[in-house]
């Protein structure tokens, strides 16, 4: 009989769990991020850009998830609006670079100050020791099921 308590039924539990949560986060995820005026896409490749600093494009497409084709589309996208340059890498001159121009670093700077602090409160239900112990679970969850495949 199920028994959510119980192996195996504890883990589709715990899947059910995390999913229904992930879901509400995400959602106020979205919900901060359109008060900035971008898209998911083009909030994730300059939140990416600032962090890490100038990328190949093929890169930018692997860290936030995009096809090639897309990548290229939103990385004209922003160019347009002036907050993303290409340019060719000083060691291989095949490859391009993108990286934020001052209007683009001036943008994200300001809203990923704001999109914190969402997160903050959307995770403000636990401690900042429970934060780091989920955290840690969830790492070591991720990479025991990565490695299966």
């Amino acid at each position: 009989m199920y028994n959510p308590t119980q192996e195996p039924y504890q883990s589709a539990h715990l899947w059910l769990v995390l999913m229904k949560a992930t879901q509400a986060i995400r959602e106020h995820d979205l919900r901060s991020i359109e008060s900035s005026g971008l898209c998911f896409s083009d909030f994730a490749i300059l939140e990416l850009l600032l962090h890490k600093g100038p990328l190949p494009v093929n890169l930018i497409g692997e860290k936030v998830q995009l096809t090639s084709g897309s990548i290229t589309t939103a990385i004209d996208r922003l160019e347009k609006r002036d907050l993303v340059q290409r340019q060719s890498s000083p060691t291989d001159r095949r490859v391009r670079l993108v990286q934020l121009t001052e209007t683009g670093r001036a943008l994200i700077e300001r809203f990923f100050e704001q999109h914190v602090q969402a997160l903050h409160v959307a995770t403000s239900g636990l401690s900042g020791e429970e934060k780091t112990q989920l955290i840690d679970l969830l790492k070591k969850l991720g990479k025991q099921a990565k490695a299966l495949f």
